[in-house]
């Protein structure tokens, strides 16, 4: 088995900064923008994160630095890393060769959606699974991808024991069409007893926007606002 990877919490401010930094990155990039955008849940969002648009390897690698970071201040202790197909795939490769670079080696694997049926066959790719893993995502909406993962890697004898992820949205989860008061976040560290970590949250874009009202931003956070009254959570 690797070696345990136990990591060290940073000063708070620290992780300010850092959440700031990165929706400054996410904006530039256009992975974070502003309008009217359709949740899987059927709000209508202010704001959209379109993981899809880190497209080159300058904004991949840029993000797995911001990955790492947080990570490396998380106080997370992990043996290896898992993304879940598809967006997951990349992100836990990246990741994975970021913390190398840091001195921080740990193996990884993926899946796939289908079986393969020649090869070494299965639907998982990479090192073997055991001990405590960490899942990389992009965003946590319903826990959906959280929870097959969590099966994959129970299934494979291993611990499903931490996530983390790009933004956390800081809202109702829905159940059965309706809103429920906690978030999907909440339901994966409450209910599944996983450890989450996001590189920056709800509140960090809510800071981002107070900030940059000048820049032609403020309708921008009063609409944010106005969701987050709607639909937000209290602290995950």
């Amino acid at each position: 088995m690797a070696e345990s990877v136990a990591t060290n919490p940073g000063p708070a401010a620290a992780q300010d900064a850092l959440a700031q930094d990165f929706l400054q990155f996410v904006v530039d990039c256009g992975v974070l923008r502003f309008g009217e955008f359709k949740t899987k849940a059927g709000r209508i969002s202010p704001y959209f994160f379109n993981a899809g648009q880190f497209d080159d390897g300058a904004k991949l690698g840029q993000l797995a630095q911001f990955y790492a970071q947080r990570l490396l201040r998380s106080g997370v202790e992990f043996d290896m890393i898992f993304g879940p197909a598809y967006k997951g795939i990349a992100l836990a490769a990246a990741l994975a060769v970021e913390l190398a670079r840091l001195g921080v080696n740990v193996p990884f694997a993926y899946n796939r959606k289908e079986a393969k049926d020649h090869g070494e066959g299965g639907t998982l790719v990479g090192a073997k699974l055991r001990g405590r893993v960490l899942i990389v995502d992009d965003v946590m909406s319903a826990g959906t991808a959280t929870r097959e993962s969590i099966a994959i890697i129970r299934g494979a004898g291993a611990t499903a024991h931490a996530v983390i992820i790009a933004l956390d949205r800081q809202e109702k989860a829905t159940e059965g069409g309706a809103d429920v008061p906690y978030s999907a976040v909440q339901y994966v560290q409450r209910q599944l007893g996983l450890q989450v970590c996001s590189i920056a949250r709800l509140g960090d874009l809510m800071q981002y926007l107070e900030q940059h009202r000048a820049n032609g931003l403020a309708i921008d956070q009063e609409r944010v606002q106005a969701y987050q009254l709607r639909y937000g959570v209290t602290e995950s």
